[in-house]
């Protein structure tokens, strides 16, 4: 039997963020999306083994062996320091691993969660690894109790939903920005693909949760509420969460830009709630 691999960035055994409950949470390298506004910008690219980090790491953790990087974890401060500095925008401290060694991970915590949620980067960039995780899980007594959910920014084609959608329990997507030219400028791609997952999830029952993240003076969302609000409530009663950008995290001019308060969420969730889009979820607290 084969196990694929995939090259993880971060597992989080207990994570009440990533889904509803305590889940563990996949964090996989690699996104086909460059937003300007990401929170986990070191996971957008995978390392070329340029070496430029193993040269400035303060505590030679990093070293640059035959052509290829080499993370010394014993050492590592986890000072960040060769997150910021990286060219390629990813992390000399990803691990490429198989599906078995992913489920010893999860049989560890699996008394004490409800689910799995694979994010990223973009988890569906490694979606033959996604599947065959889901599909072992499903096939797991010890396991089988759990949820499967992905954490996606909806760039996956219908083909790959269809592949997808045996094994899992649901797909939360963000919807960055309404307007094409609003969402390239935010994201560095259009979103007429994200809008069709979108649709598609929903109307396979598979759509868990949309979510929405305003940016002050960037998303778009109040500009186009009619469209927005008419595609929402085409969906059917879906989850919509609205999240506060803010800066802590982020690379670039990003850096810059004004987090979201309640004065910037809540006329979004009213204009939502007074055209019929009751099932509004807020930010917990803003930071």
């Amino acid at each position: 039997m084969s196990s694929r691999c995939a090259l993880v960035s971060k597992i989080i055994p207990f994570s009440c963020v990533d889904g509803p409950g305590s889940r563990l949470a996949l964090f996989l390298q690699g996104c086909n999306l460059r937003c300007k506004n990401c929170h986990n910008p070191w996971t957008m690219g995978r390392c070329n083994d340029c070496g430029e980090c193993a040269v400035h790491c303060p505590h030679e953790a990093l070293s640059f062996q035959a052509g290829r990087v080499f993370w010394q974890e014993a050492n590592c401060q986890q000072c960040d320091t060769c997150l910021k500095m990286c060219p390629q925008q990813a992390t000399p401290m990803a691990s490429t691993l198989s599906v078995a060694e992913v489920l010893k991970h999860i049989a560890r915590t699996a008394p004490f969660i409800e689910g799995i949620t694979v994010s990223g980067g973009e988890a569906t960039t490694q979606l033959p690894f996604i599947c065959e995780l889901f599909s072992t899980i499903k096939a797991t007594p010890a396991l089988n109790h759990l949820t499967c959910l992905v954490d996606s920014n909806g760039e996956l084609g219908v083909s790959g939903w269809e592949k997808l959608a045996p094994v899992c329990d649901g797909v939360m997507v963000d919807l960055k920005a309404w307007d094409e030219t609003t969402h390239l400028k935010l994201t560095g791609r259009g979103n007429g693909r994200i809008k069709e997952s979108i649709r598609w999830l929903a109307s396979h029952k598979m759509l868990a949760e949309l979510r929405l993240l305003t940016i002050p003076e960037r998303t778009d969302y109040l500009q186009h509420i009619e469209p927005l609000s008419d595609f929402i409530r085409s969906l059917g009663d879906i989850p919509v969460r609205l999240n506060a950008f803010h800066a802590h995290g982020v690379y670039g001019e990003a850096q810059n830009w004004r987090s979201a308060g309640a004065d910037d969420i809540e006329p979004l969730a009213q204009a939502l709630q007074s055209r019929g889009i009751n099932n509004i979820i807020l930010p917990a607290l803003y930071l």
